[in-house]
């Protein structure tokens, strides 16, 4: 008896050793990226110094290096960060701890997040850019009032992304915990919590990105310090190279800050979930 021959649309589906893509070592695309990125640099450079462009509308890379000195000798740079940072960090940890508290609250007790669920989403409707007016008119132009609204940026989403994670704890875990005499407090501190965290992560992540986008935006709007006061002032006087050091200092604190946060969910939280 003879085996029975592939038909012509099985053939087809079947890999073909000449067919098969070769795997790119890392290495190479590594310098394939270094190599776009210094193409796109020498291009801004000749751009730039052969006067295709004016350095009104934009700033060559060796005039970029050059602006950061200054920024920290005439424009006291350390001090702006710091008062970016502070905002950013305060603000967050706030909006993370009360969030990540009424997440838990909403989650355990379903009679209270369908009490408070409409409230909450109501609030997180409405356009942050709208009332940054009125709070200013309401806190002033301070330091609480760039904290308020990073706080504003990042309660809700602690809220919904724990409810979330909440709700995706497998109910056999919390059975298993009872049967084992675990305390209601045992329950949320060993099982409910350690499962939300991918979720709460996903939140704090999120944050991590946009923390200092919401400080600036705050600070451009109204106040007497920090990198979006400075960045007004360098877009006010046209100081290209300057705006364009600032725009690639902050994008550089916003990578290592996330860099940060998945570090600190890889070798800490990670840990405590499968503890």
């Amino acid at each position: 008896m003879s085996l029975q021959q592939p038909t012509a649309d099985q053939s087809e589906l079947q890999p073909s050793a000449g067919l098969s893509l070769p795997r790119v070592k890392l290495p190479v695309i590594l310098v394939a990226q270094l190599a776009v990125l210094a193409v796109v640099l020498l291009a801004v450079q000749h751009a730039v110094d052969s006067g295709a462009v004016k350095t009104i509308y934009l700033a060559s890379p060796t005039q970029v290096i050059a602006a950061f000195p200054k920024l920290v000798e005439e424009q006291n740079l350390f001090y702006h960060l710091y008062v970016t940072l502070s905002e950013a960090a305060v603000g967050v940890l706030i909006g993370g701890v009360l969030g990540v508290a009424t997440g838990i609250y909403m989650g355990l007790f379903p009679r209270v997040n369908q009490f408070l669920n409409p409230f909450l989403i109501w609030a997180m409707a409405v356009p942050k850019v709208t009332i940054i007016p009125l709070l200013t008119l309401y806190l002033g132009i301070g330091y609480g009032h760039k904290v308020f609204i990073v706080f504003l940026f990042s309660y809700f989403l602690f809220v919904f992304n724990t409810i979330a994670g909440i709700r995706q704890v497998q109910e056999s875990h919390v059975k298993v915990a009872k049967t084992l005499g675990a305390s209601h407090r045992q329950i949320v501190w060993k099982v409910i919590l350690p499962s939300a965290i991918p979720s709460i992560m996903a939140a704090v992540r999120i944050e991590a990105a946009t923390c200092l986008v919401a400080a600036l935006f705050a600070e451009m709007v109204a106040s007497k310090a920090g990198l979006g006061n400075l960045l007004n002032k360098l877009t006010g006087i046209y100081d290209t190279a300057g705006t364009f050091a600032l725009v690639i200092l902050i994008t550089t604190i916003s990578l290592i800050i996330i860099f940060l946060v998945d570090w600190l969910e890889k070798r800490v939280l990670l840990k405590w979930k499968y503890a």
